[in-house]
């Protein structure tokens, strides 16, 4: 028996009721058809179709290009450096916001503050154009047409040094007593000066100095005949022509000339501004363009004062009042002392240490300023920087 149906691809259906089974018998033949399939094995395509996303099994190594490392072992690796990537950002973060506490130096000691004070006293007095770091902020630039003015002089720059006390000279005798007094403290104490931070503020000083003394006369000539002594003027309360004691004012607002006072005749001064720029000379050694520069300024000074004998002072009536020189014996013991230190010329210790100069110099009998170190006697200076074997250069 047949039945005939609609085939929905467009053939007839036909159905054998022979063909026809229970359900019984089509579950037995599927059972067997099971059997025969999972009596062979399956290859991984087909394990693939079977089994579910979920059912794969993970893999124990892990392809990393280069090597293949164990899936534990990169997992753990991974873990440990991002855990110590945090821990590093956390411990960074803490440290960075917990307010520090600065330990902040002890005070200096009096010694320190006293020297500080001391050498600021030198930026106060300081004439001409003050450089930036000039630490007086009620200072500035003063007195730049120091020489200019002057038709009588052939020094037309005498800009720069510094100033004497309370007033606005330039006395060049004492000013260069105390650039030597300095530079023989950085000489003798130079790691003194490192240690209180003031050892570069101090050879600016020295400099400032020694680059106006070195205006002051033709420093680049072996030998020379005059030499600037004083700039400006100092006068008498009667005297009603403008000067530094007449008109009380700030050097900043001085607007008045200032003449040049020039010597010929001038041991004493000479002799010093040698023994300046002879002790600098050691103090810039690490300069040696500008410490042969010195060299060679105080070699010419101390010519010029052997040759023309005489004391500054004596044809001077300012400086016979202001800062007059009673001899200028010492000076030449002062001076060729220096130089000897500075050149390791012998023949300049000889004629330090001639008997009949250091006869004149007073070295042979007292006296109410014997041993007593100032700007007019050298001599008790000289003395002791002989009793050391020799001045580090």
């Amino acid at each position: 028996m047949s039945m005939y149906g609609r085939d929905p691809w467009g053939g007839p259906l036909e159905i054998n009721a022979a063909d026809s089974a229970t359900d019984d018998d089509r579950s037995r033949n599927l059972q067997d058809y099971d059997r025969a399939a999972l009596s062979r094995p399956l290859d991984e395509t087909q394990q693939s179709w079977l089994l579910g996303p979920g059912e794969q099994k993970k893999k124990k190594y892990v392809d990393l290009g280069c090597i293949i490392v164990s899936r534990k072992i990169f997992v753990w690796t991974v873990g440990t450096i991002l855990a110590a990537g945090l821990l590093a950002g956390f411990i960074t973060l803490i440290v960075k916001t917990v307010p520090r506490h600065h330990h902040h130096p002890p005070p200096p000691d009096n010694y320190t503050v006293a020297l500080r004070k001391a050498l600021m006293f030198f930026n106060a007095q300081r004439s001409g154009k003050l450089p930036k770091h000039n630490n007086v902020s009620w200072r500035g630039n003063s007195c730049l047409n120091d020489g200019k003015s002057d038709s009588a002089t052939i020094f037309k720059d005498l800009v720069g040094g510094y100033y004497d006390a309370g007033d606005a000279i330039k006395f060049n005798f004492p000013q260069s007593f105390a650039m030597t007094m300095l530079s023989w403290s950085v000489i003798e104490y130079s790691a003194k000066y490192e240690a209180a931070g003031e050892l570069s503020h101090v050879k600016d000083i020295i400099k400032w100095g020694t680059d106006y003394f070195l205006k002051s006369f033709n420093s680049t000539a072996d030998s020379i005949d005059q030499l600037v002594m004083q700039v400006g003027k100092g006068g008498t309360p009667d005297d009603s022509d403008p000067n530094d004691h007449y008109c009380w004012m700030r050097p900043e607002d001085i607007d008045y000339d200032r003449p040049v006072a020039i010597c010929h005749s001038c041991s004493d001064l000479a002799a010093e501004m040698a023994a300046a720029l002879a002790s600098a000379s050691i103090v810039f050694k690490d300069n040696k363009a500008y410490s042969q520069k010195l060299v060679h300024g105080a070699k010419t000074l101390f010519k010029f004062s052997r040759d023309q004998r005489g004391r500054y002072s004596a044809g001077s009536n300012e400086a016979s009042v202001f800062y007059n020189s009673t001899s200028y014996w010492d000076e030449f013991v002062w001076g060729a002392s220096w130089l000897y230190y500075a050149t390791g010329n012998s023949s300049y210790l000889q004629l330090a240490t001639t008997p009949g100069i250091a006869k004149h110099a007073g070295a042979f009998w007292g006296g109410p300023y014997y041993g007593v170190l100032s700007w007019d006697n050298k001599l008790a200076g000289a003395q002791v920087s002989f009793t050391k074997n020799k001045i580090n250069k």
